[in-house]
């Protein structure tokens, strides 16, 4: 069996971590604040953490909640908001956990179609003519997992007119923002309507996976609700990683990390998508303008289920399209490139397009 390469998780490589960095960051830290870290904290983070994010999206403290990881981030917010037949839109493809998170929930997940510039708004509302009445709609406007595509302007504003208008929240949940290699930065849909929405993001993607700090930004009200969630969840969330974190970001760390873990990006998702036009042009996918993601559709009636375990056979893993809907998705697969090197692309593509002809092979007709 060949060495395994994996196009399955979300992380960054060990060698665009800023190991260094984190290091002194902790050193910081602790001789800065070692009452304030080691300390149990509040519910709502670590002070100095908690200001800094809020200076970012000019808001106040109050409106800020930092959280262990933005998946817990989510849940809490999933707790104050969804009851069980609670209509929740979500963009098909989603990100696979938060369709879980969801389903947990007994939600009634209503899924929108993903276009290359973001949810099917036209498709959006006719669910809503159609009489969903939801409470809240969960969108990654940027570099979507799994599908690595953003939610455009137009469509940014389209979805805050019908949410105004259906009384629904948006959950903003924005974890690779910083991570646009190409193209223009677009404005959150939260400095849009800090009321209509909430917004997520993470340290995990910029700064170490491990580290995992996540946070809300919302209404005030909103905020203090999620806060009283989080108490009787723990009595506060890590005080050392936040202050870790604090302490890289606001040494300048932070914008250095995001610049080295883009500039190996870029050079990943080009080789990726060079890689496959030139071994796998049955191939179809939209070229990433950021983020660690690429979703790729085979021919319809591809057995994707049977070139995953083709794939395995010869040490490529990848997570196939049908994790991330609810029904479908048949000839669908996520890539991610965010945490293999240029070499183990070029490699891996070779053996998944071997796979592929494999399959294609046991698949066609006799003669």
């Amino acid at each position: 069996m060949p060495e395994t390469i994996s196009f399955a998780r979300g992380a960054p490589s060990l060698d665009i971590i800023d190991v260094e960095g984190l290091r002194g960051a902790a050193g910081r830290a602790f001789a800065n604040d070692p009452g304030g870290l080691t300390a149990y904290g509040t519910s709502v983070g670590y002070p100095p953490l908690r200001a800094w994010i809020a200076e970012r999206h000019g808001v106040g403290p109050e409106c800020v909640l930092v959280t262990n990881g933005s998946m817990q981030a989510d849940a809490f917010l999933f707790d104050a908001l969804v009851a069980p037949g609670d209509s929740v839109i979500v963009e098909r493809p989603t990100y696979d956990r938060t369709l879980l998170s969801l389903r947990n929930r007994g939600a009634d997940v209503r899924m929108v179609e993903l276009e290359p510039d973001g949810i099917d708004v036209a498709a959006l509302e006719r669910v809503l003519t159609a009489g969903a009445n939801p409470t809240l709609a969960h969108i990654i406007p940027n570099f979507q997992n799994p599908a690595g595509y953003t939610l455009s302007v137009d469509k940014r504003e389209r979805l805050l007119e019908l949410a105004r208008a259906r009384g629904f929240t948006i959950f903003e949940d924005d974890p690779y923002v910083a991570l646009r290699f190409e193209g223009q930065q677009l404005p959150s849909i939260f400095s849009m309507d800090g009321e209509t929405v909430v917004y997520a993001s993470s340290f995990s993607k910029t700064v170490c996976p491990g580290i995992r700090v996540g946070y809300l930004v919302g209404a005030e009200d909103m905020i203090a609700t999620i806060a009283k969630i989080a108490t009787s969840t723990y009595i506060s969330p890590s005080m050392v990683s936040q202050g870790i974190v604090y302490e890289f970001c606001r040494s300048g760390a932070l914008e250095r990390s995001i610049e080295m873990v883009k500039t190996a990006l870029r050079e990943r998702a080009a080789t990726l998508c060079a890689a496959l036009r030139h071994e796998l042009p049955d191939a179809r996918f939209v070229e990433p303008q950021g983020g660690y993601f690429l979703w790729v559709e085979l021919p319809r009636g591809t057995d994707v289920d049977a070139l995953f375990t083709a794939a395995a056979g010869r040490g490529v893993v990848f997570v196939k399209g049908s994790e991330f809907v609810l029904e479908g998705g048949d000839s669908s697969l996520r890539l991610a490139y965010s945490g293999v090197t240029p070499a183990e692309i070029e490699e891996g593509i070779k053996r998944l397009a071997d796979a592929y002809a494999e399959i294609e092979a046991v698949g066609a007709p006799a003669a």
